[in-house]
């Protein structure tokens, strides 16, 4: 895209943002769980706020970054397996642009690292990490972030 339209694009569509209320999140299947209680960080993109650095944005190759969580003592034991769905809230389209959605990580993992996203059986959709991914925005294992020049910053849930 040109970047003199891709600027003008950003600045039509400057207040086209915060559409949380149309984030996997606030499924029907949530309606029991309104307030989070896993706390996820990156430990490769530091502490939350945090702004990604090139390699893990899509200009910089697009590579994903490791997560880690915690699950409150309440949900230990009934855990049967983890689901990672990552998303934009603030891209400026109707709903949460899905970067990629991640099933079958077994209950005792409280992390993942880069090179478990690398395909182990595509025609599986397995990973190397020994879980598998779904569709998300786009085909592949992960569409990394690529706001609009002058968007403002995205967060990524």
């Amino acid at each position: 895209m040109n970047r003199y339209v891709e600027v003008f694009l950003s600045y039509l569509l400057r207040s086209s943002r915060g559409h949380d209320s149309k984030a996997f999140y606030t499924l029907p299947a949530f309606a029991s769980h309104p307030r989070q209680t896993i706390t996820v960080t990156s430990p490769d993109c530091g502490p939350s706020p945090a702004s990604l650095a090139a390699e893990y944005v899509h200009e910089g190759g697009g590579r994903i970054p490791g997560l880690a969580w915690t699950a409150p003592s309440h949900v230990e034991g009934e855990v049967k397996e983890w689901l990672i769905v990552s998303e934009d809230p603030d891209a400026p389209l109707p709903t949460p642009i899905c970067h990629g959605v991640y099933g079958g990580i077994p209950a005792s993992r409280r992390h993942v690292k880069a090179e478990d996203f690398e395909i182990a059986d595509a025609a599986r959709s397995l990973l190397k990490g020994g879980f598998h991914w779904g569709k998300g925005r786009r085909e592949g294992v992960y569409v990394p972030p690529r706001p609009l020049m002058n968007h403002g910053p995205h967060r990524w849930r």
